[in-house]
């Protein structure tokens, strides 16, 4: 018997999460994989494009070439092109033969609107980390820490049961405090119930998270205004026409009222349009997805861990509408499940729970692990028949 009894010390003793002290979980995630996703891309994208657009420029030149007349010399021909360059205006007649006037300034500004668009894209990721990452960050850490601590408190538990069955000369004495604490609820720790339970009520969280995916959403719709107004207006157009009768050819008689000019950076414009309009057009089902998360709860997590003996979130129903902070807890917790030292080995103990042939004496990883060291998680028969013998 010491044998068996040490070796059951020895496999409790291994089951034990080692303490971590000191600063810990530095490498905590407080966005989601697929948010982070959307956030580099979304951010990232228009400033690749930005980089695109100046590579272009500082390549290629000026990104206008006007056909000055040939009488021109070499100065006069580059006040022309950068004069258009500034206006930007198209100068056409229309069916009454009166003169109309068409900006293309969405050519110059593409650059800097694809700054913008990045700022402007960024704005929802900075609402998240000053507005809810402080706060998931504590809760994070508080909830981790007492889910690994609850799951030692259990182990600790059974060792201790397990003593005192060894130091017991009347096993009929230890079975009847046994069944006295399980009445009584003594080996429930319920601070991380009520914890959760309480989050279940909050809701800042869920707000900021679904705040950010709005934001997100609105943005993306201005996006495609944006293009759909301003770049398909001049999408197509690569040659306009130019008035230089200003500035320094105002008063000069043999100029030509208006020139053709042509815009070299059209095709920058367009891959730019397209490219833009196909990311953001892939990112809106992403964004939807993850606002859809927030509906259904994720029940494999709180299943696995109601091996904890004061953990029974789902046996109480006390799941209601699953759009609140807890839902949004739940998924940073699967998020971080690799901080999580308990989840792994409490999945193993679920696995095995659901091969053994007792799995009605069996509800807590209490009971399990004393199942394993030896002990029956409920009286033993002969002891119960001793009972009745004695009390017909």
């Amino acid at each position: 018997m010491s044998l068996a009894h040490t070796a059951a010390e020895y496999m409790l003793s291994d089951a034990l999460l080692p303490d971590r002290r000191g600063p810990r979980l530095k490498g905590l995630h407080l966005e989601l994989p697929l948010d982070r996703m959307v956030k580099f891309i979304a951010v990232g994208f228009p400033l690749l494009l930005m980089s695109l657009a100046f590579a272009q420029e500082f390549s290629s030149g000026p990104p206008i070439r006007c056909f000055s007349p040939s009488n021109f010399s070499i100065r006069q021909a580059a006040y022309v092109d950068g004069s258009c360059w500034d206006s930007l205006i198209h100068h056409e007649q229309d069916e009454l033969g009166q003169n109309k006037m068409k900006s293309l300034w969405p050519h110059k500004a593409l650059p800097y609107s694809l700054l913008a668009l990045a700022v402007v894209m960024y704005l929802p990721v900075l609402l998240w980390q000053y507005a809810a990452q402080p706060a998931l960050s504590s809760d994070l850490l508080f909830i981790i820490s007492e889910l690994d601590k609850s799951y030692n408190r259990s182990i600790r538990l059974v060792q201790h049961m397990l003593k005192i069955r060894q130091k017991s000369s009347d096993p009929h004495v230890f079975w009847d405090e046994l069944e006295k604490a399980r009445k009584e609820r003594y080996f429930e720790f319920p601070l991380l119930e009520r914890y959760l339970a309480c989050k279940q009520r909050s809701h800042c969280l869920v707000a900021t998270y679904l705040l950010r995916n709005s934001l997100l959403l609105l943005f993306t719709s201005a996006i495609y205004l944006y293009l759909g107004h301003f770049h398909l207006d001049v999408f197509f157009q690569e040659e306009f026409s130019c008035s230089i009768k200003t500035g320094l050819l105002s008063d000069e008689t043999h100029v030509p009222h208006l020139i053709t000019c042509r815009l070299t950076s059209l095709s920058i414009l367009q891959i730019v349009s397209l490219s833009s309009l196909t990311i953001y057009t892939l990112l809106v089902p992403v964004i939807i997805y993850n606002l859809t998360r927030l509906c259904r709860w994720d029940k494999r997590l709180l299943s696995i861990y109601e091996m904890l003996p004061a953990f029974d979130l789902l046996s109480r129903k006390m799941l209601g509408c699953p759009i609140n902070d807890l839902n949004v807890i739940l998924l940073f917790l699967r998020a971080n499940i690799s901080e999580l030292n308990s989840f792994s080995w409490l999945s193993v103990l679920c696995v095995l729970k659901d091969t053994t042939t007792q799995k009605h004496n069996i509800d807590t990883v209490v009971d399990f692990m004393t199942l394993l060291a030896g002990l029956e998680p409920t009286k033993p028969k002969h002891l119960t028949q001793r009972v009745c013998d004695e009390n017909p």
